[in-house]
């Protein structure tokens, strides 16, 4: 630096230099070029520099004035921001020299205050005049990544140029001096897949149709460089894990091209057949999937199928009784279906798939079912032995059937009918009798003639219709007594075991082959009762 240099209105000036400038020769009189004066009360002073870590002592300037005659002159004083601790003055010659280094990341100025004051009378040669030390910067500093690690995410599938991350760093030294503090950014990890721009250290894609399902993870180390990057300078690195987002660019798949289960005939709706599996590459909810069922009218709701929300299978189940004797196998497709589709990735067929399912109905060896549940006849009571009353009859596809009367029922019925093993008929093994039992309650068995001898029973009621085969009795034996002048002398009732529709009447009249006195008569009131009069008067 030049010197810097002051004039008092006494001729007294003062002068400020870089000892590493060449020294200017101090002068009284006319104003010579690089010379500033005293202005009314103040002096003009321009900054000083002290490059920062710059060894010492060393002498950066020097005070100086023309009314200085040599030892016991003037008395240089230095105040002001690191006065004493890294500047010092030589109150005799007005040197200022560096007491320790600088570091201009801990202070790039000094604001200084200096003054000349006459030994003699103490008194000021010029008021104090304040003036600027600035630190100069060195690259003394690399530059620093912050808030590491790194973490980015970018859709998979994703054009070129597409921005991932900006990774950012700063540099300590001064960015208005040099080279120092300029960064420029490069890839060290992570081509071809992504690149950085050099001066922004925005990391963009630089590989078209990256797929998540063929590689999820990559790790770009990015470095940087001051001093734009040339020999010398600083570097540091940082890193970059970058992960591919899903997208939904893949259908679901079935595991197998064919599902073939087997259920007994006798499950009960709501049953779980089997499950189907479909997987999809994708994740989260872009491989949700729906599962239905195509089946034909003629199978369509005998099954359902649902789909598990945990573990995405497609779960079978019956929604209809089974029958092994009617349909013993079904054939149906089973389809799964993104649940969000985007049509500008796939076409809407690249979302689904299908698969065949064959279910088996196993056969189960079911007891005979009687094709009615009641069975009820009528006969009359003078129908003869070995006559047919009816028959029942049950169907069972596993097996042939014999027939039998069983239970109290029978035994009570004193074994009145009997039932052909073979096809069911029941007949008249005895005499039947209204009178001593107008009902039969038979419990008929049907048993399988295999080794399980599954059955079933069915109750069958036998009415015996009624007919007149009983003669009417007199109530009571009748001995009436008389007295003289009465005329109704008894009623006479009669009974009859027989059921007519309609109630009995009875005919009353005297035995014409005993002998009837003429005194007596008998009345038929042509119904159960009549009465005995008396003619004697």
């Amino acid at each position: 630096m030049n010197s810097l240099t002051s004039q008092h209105k006494h001729g007294i000036s003062f002068s400020l230099f870089n000892p590493k400038a060449p020294r200017l020769a101090l002068a009284s009189g006319p104003k010579s070029p690089g010379q500033h004066y005293r202005l009314k009360r103040g002096w003009i002073w321009k900054q000083l520099f002290v490059p920062e870590e710059d060894p010492t002592p060393r002498v950066i300037g020097q005070l100086k004035s023309d009314s200085d005659r040599g030892e016991f002159g003037i008395q240089y004083i230095l105040s002001g921001e690191g006065a004493g601790d890294a500047f010092e003055i030589d109150e005799y010659s007005g040197e200022i020299r560096t007491l320790k280094k600088l570091d201009r990341e801990e202070k790039a100025f000094y604001v200084l205050q200096a003054q000349a004051i006459n030994r003699l009378s103490q008194e000021p040669e010029e008021p104090q005049s304040e003036f600027i030390i600035k630190v100069q910067d060195i690259n003394d500093n690399a530059p620093r990544f912050h808030n590491q690690p790194y973490v980015a995410s970018v859709p998979e599938m994703c054009p070129t140029g597409t921005t991932v991350f900006q990774v950012t760093a700063t540099d300590a030294d001064d960015p208005t001096f040099g080279n120092n503090a300029k960064l420029i950014y490069s890839i060290l990890q992570g081509e071809p897949y992504f690149s950085v721009e050099p001066k922004t250290g925005i990391i963009v894609t630089s590989w078209p149709d990256m797929d998540r399902e063929a590689k999820e993870q990559y790790l770009v180390v990015v470095q940087v460089k001051d001093m734009l990057g040339m020999s010398g300078g600083y570097s540091a690195s940082a890193t970059v894990s970058v992960s591919l987002s899903d997208i939904n660019d893949n259908g679901p798949i079935f595991q197998h091209h064919l599902y073939t289960f087997a259920i007994p005939e006798d499950a009960v709706v709501g049953t779980t057949v089997g499950r189907v599996k479909a997987d999809d590459a994708d994740i989260g909810g872009n491989a949700k999937m729906n599962y239905s069922l195509q089946v034909d009218l003629e199978e369509n709701a005998t099954f359902t199928v649902h789909t598990d929300p945990l573990t995405q299978e497609g779960i079978i189940l019956l929604a209809k009784p089974l029958d092994y004797e009617t349909k013993r196998r079904y054939v149906m497709v089973a389809e799964a279906i993104n649940e969000e589709v985007d049509p500008r990735i796939l076409s809407p067929d690249e979302f689904s798939d299908r698969t065949t399912l064959k279910i088996m109905v196993d056969d189960v060896d079911e007891p005979p079912v009687f094709l009615s549940p009641v069975y009820e006849w009528k006969v009359a009571e003078n129908a003869g032995v070995g006559i047919a009353v009816g028959a029942v009859s049950a169907r069972d596809t596993d097996s042939m059937d014999r027939y039998e009367l069983t239970g109290k029922r029978f035994s009570n019925a004193g074994k009145a009918f009997s039932i052909d093993p073979h096809d069911g008929t029941i007949t008249i093994a005895k005499p039947l009798d209204r009178e001593t039992s107008a009902w039969h309650n038979l419990t008929v068995v049907a048993k399988e003639t295999t080794l399980k001898r599954l059955s079933s029973s069915v109750l069958a009621s036998i009415k015996v219709l009624d007919i007149n085969d009983n003669a009417p009795q007199l109530a009571g034996h009748y001995q009436p007594y008389i007295c003289e002048g009465t005329q109704l002398i008894q009623l006479l009732s009669a009974t009859d075991p027989d059921q007519p529709p309609e109630g009995h009447h009875f005919y009353f009249s005297m035995v014409p082959d005993k002998h009837i006195n003429p005194n007596f008569t008998i009345r038929d009131h042509q119904g159960p009762v009549a009465a005995t009069h008396s003619h004697i008067s």
